[in-house]
């Protein structure tokens, strides 16, 4: 095992696979990051990846082309986390419990329109997608080049959606407004700020990244859709917008830790194929428990997250 690490091309291939593991991980923590900024738990991020990632293989099949199943999978993502915004938002429903029956709904009705849909072909059939292309000039960097420019466009999409939200967050006005919902909604809403048109636009836009996160899954690495194919990615996704401590840029590091690890794992399972892989699998999800519980200092969610805000009468 030791020699992947001490050959610069086994290096840069095993990076390369860590890189391309976390990037659905990386999508839905981004979407987490802005629905929690907001003061909205988004507990459904494994939903609305799912659900994106039916949206995406559902728009693909029908017209052939890997955009259309984008914005697809895109549109159903942000879909599903409208469910959620009218439940906790609008009606006040506890916003957890809201969250897992996101992902209980999504797990049954996405099983059962890819029955309807592709005919039972759903795991057989391959669709297109994005395949990875080389930056001229930048791939040619030692080690690196390889691992974060011969990608494919989803992946270079989240090299531009990392910072996008960070400057949105922490550099514009409607980042301003966004922390002071989550922080103190009643004060943001005495300064004439819409605390109700916010968090929803927040939470439609955690949707769509948590889809584009499913996109990814099925036009970037699998190119099929198969039942509960996120398989807890969008859980990962919460423990990695914890570990980021609520920024963009901490939740991507986060993910990279848990890309590296469950790389790791399948190399570990080439490497000793005597032992089960179960002993393998775990080792990821174990990590990443190890991570939060080794966190230094507490950390601090925004101060209104999970509660409910309902306008004084005037």
């Amino acid at each position: 095992m030791m020699e992947v690490f001490l050959d610069p091309t086994m290096l840069a291939d095993f990076l390369a696979t860590s890189l391309r593991l976390s990037v659905p991980i990386v999508f839905a923590a981004l979407g987490g990051v802005l629905a929690e900024r907001s003061g909205v738990y988004n507990i459904g991020l494994e939903g609305m990846m799912l659900a994106g990632a039916f949206g995406a293989a559902a728009g693909t099949f029908f017209t052939g082309s890997p955009l259309v199943g984008l914005v697809s999978g895109i549109f159903t993502g942000a879909l599903t986390a409208m469910i959620l915004a009218v439940l906790a938002i609008s009606v006040g429903v506890t916003q957890i419990v809201a969250g897992i029956a996101i992902n209980i709904f999504s797990i049954g009705i996405t099983a059962f329109l890819s029955r309807i849909v592709f005919s039972g072909q759903a795991n057989t059939m391959t669709l297109p997608g994005y395949k990875a292309f080389a930056l001229p000039g930048l791939v040619a960097i030692p080690i690196l080049g390889p691992v974060l420019f011969n990608q494919d466009a989803l992946v270079y999409l989240m090299y531009v959606t990392v910072p996008l939200l960070f400057i949105l967050l922490f550099r514009t006005p409607w980042g301003l407004n966004i922390r002071a919902v989550g922080e103190n909604p009643r004060a943001a809403d005495t300064a004439g700020i819409s605390v109700a048109k916010v968090r929803y636009l927040c939470v439609l836009g955690s949707g769509a990244l948590a889809g584009l996160g499913g996109c990814y899954l099925v036009l970037a690495q699998v190119y099929l859709f198969s039942e509960h194919m996120s398989a807890g990615k969008g859980f990962i996704a919460l423990a990695a917008i914890i570990l980021g401590r609520w920024n963009p840029v901490g939740a991507l590091f986060a993910c990279l830790l848990f890309g590296f690890f469950d790389a790791l794992q399948l190399r570990l399972q080439f490497a000793n194929p005597e032992v089960p892989y179960q002993a393998f699998i775990i080792l990821p999800y174990a990590v990443s428990i190890l991570a939060l519980v080794g966190l230094v200092g507490k950390p601090t969610p925004p101060g209104a997250v999970g509660i409910p805000y309902e306008r004084e009468g005037k």
